[in-house]
């Protein structure tokens, strides 16, 4: 990763431009050509730096309610039971922990009533009973902003 690349990433963390060309406004600003921001862009992700690229709503004020799980997997099962979470959509996050309640997830749905379903289909296909739902009473804080080092030395890649 190059200081170009650091700064890239700064840039789109912050804010990418809503308007018809927000790639060649990032490359103005970096002073590369928009094709050389587009290939970056997909180096990074290709390297995994970048998981996602995409727009961040505010899920609360599109009706969306949410809750933090957590639930008593066998370690022999960590991997099945990640993978039926995981399956839905609404899953946002989901961390193995060393905890008695060693796996904690988030969901966010349209109703406590969705996150009820969410988590009785869960029980149902895994045969885990004893899942902790905490919904969210209070927003602090949603937003993080990696700021990457830009005048960190290059990498050999």
């Amino acid at each position: 990763m190059d200081q170009i690349d650091r700064r890239l990433l700064n840039l789109i963390q912050a804010e990418v431009p809503l308007c018809p060309e927000p790639y060649k406004v990032l490359a103005e600003n970096l002073g590369i050509t928009e094709q050389e921001v587009l290939d970056r862009l997909a180096r990074l992700m290709q390297q995994d730096i970048i998981r996602r690229l995409g727009g961040v709503f505010d899920s609360r004020k599109l009706g969306y309610k949410g809750t933090l799980c957590a639930i008593k997997v066998p370690p022999d099962r960590i991997d099945e039971v990640a993978t039926v979470i995981n399956d839905y959509i609404g899953i946002t996050h989901n961390y193995l922990r060393e905890d008695e309640y060693n796996m904690w997830f988030t969901i966010l749905a349209q109703s406590p009533d969705k996150v009820q379903q969410i988590l009785t289909e869960i029980k149902d296909k895994t045969g885990i009973e004893d899942i902790i739902n905490l919904p969210s009473q209070k927003h602090f804080k949603v937003l993080v902003n990696f700021k990457v080092r830009e005048d960190h030395k290059e990498s050999e890649d």
